[in-house]
């Protein structure tokens, strides 16, 4: 079974001025001439992680992250509720993409992306086919409207009844037909208590659900303040505009894409991201090798995803070689 690279810190870093008053944090690893990737994390607003970096081979990648707009060592943080996110949209992140792209002098890169950013990563493929080299998706969310549903109104829930009295707790009975623009009136206004309230209680309903084992650590980090209200406002601004697509946009636009070799890992018991949107969108687009792991929630660190995530990243650098 495939596990992580060793430890790795970046050889470059820094600030990119992207417009808007915001500068996002990009870092890259790995070697300098290698084949370029980018990671894109999830959330949105979850930012990088140390452990993101080890998803390739050091020896032959260049391996590049960002955190996108408002969060992680992004400027300025969704934390601070003084922060306007009106400029951050799926569509800002795709051209602040390309702007790091050209920054780093990268004529074209992989494009790798799990939950959200499996969403960004089809949204900036179908939007610059020509800069991607392949795509590897996990825990595939494409923002439609029954998705949404399914985690944040009526149907997770009844898989984690405990865990959703706490997620709705926020919420008067008599508010929550509608729980995405609830919490919206409250994330977003001047009540400092009932805005930190509401985004612990989102922040961390995620954090519980997104692996097949419970993990009480990520549940807990989740619960900083600063953390749990960036990861909240950012993901509820963003799904209370279904991501800024046009319905059913991300699948219906595989043609766009059907060409560049990808690679499809979903977990079968994965709450968060049911593995319906993965078969849908392995439906419209046979050609990219689809991996369902069996015995799989949602997130990256489950044993069996890693391990496909990281076969699929070897096996393209394999190619690479043999060219």
């Amino acid at each position: 079974m495939r596990t992580l690279y060793p430890p790795i810190e970046p050889h470059d870093s820094g600030l990119l001025d992207v417009g808007d008053g915001n500068e996002i944090y990009w870092e890259v690893c790995g070697n300098p001439t290698g084949k370029p990737a980018v990671m894109l994390h999830g959330g949105p607003g979850g930012g990088c992680s140390a452990k993101h970096r080890r998803q390739w081979d050091p020896e032959r990648y260049r391996i590049v992250l960002f955190d996108q707009r408002n969060c992680g060592r992004s400027r300025p943080h969704a934390g601070d509720p003084a922060t306007d996110l009106s400029a951050n949209t799926t569509w800002h992140l795709v051209r602040d993409m390309e702007r790091l792209r050209e920054h780093l002098g990268i004529d074209r890169w992989q494009v790798f992306g799990g939950s959200w950013g499996s969403a960004l990563a089809l949204a900036y493929a179908q939007s610059h086919p020509d800069r991607t080299t392949e795509l590897v998706l996990r825990g595939i969310f494409t923002l439609r409207p029954q998705e949404l549903r399914w985690f944040y109104q009526d149907g997770a829930g009844h898989l984690f009844p405990d865990l959703w009295e706490r997620y709705v707790a926020p919420i008067p009975a008599a508010e929550r037909e509608d729980l995405v623009a609830a919490f919206r009136e409250r994330l977003e206004g001047a009540d400092p208590v009932a805005r930190l309230a509401a985004a612990k209680a989102w922040a961390q309903w995620e954090a519980a659900t997104i692996s097949l084992l419970p993990d009480p650590q990520r549940v807990a980090e989740f619960g900083e303040d600063k953390l749990a209200l960036c990861f909240a406002r950012i993901e509820n601004h963003y799904f209370h505009h279904a991501g800024w697509f046009e319905p059913g946009q991300l699948i219906r636009d595989v043609d766009k894409i059907r060409h560049i070799p990808a690679v499809i890992v979903q977990g079968r018991y994965d709450a968060c991201t049911p593995m319906a949107t993965a078969w849908d969108l392995h439906q419209a687009w046979p050609e990219a090798d689809f991996q369902v792991v069996d015995d799989a929630g949602h997130a990256f660190t489950e044993p069996g995803i890693l391990h496909r995530l990281i076969e699929a990243t070897d096996r393209f650098a394999r190619a690479v070689r043999q060219e």
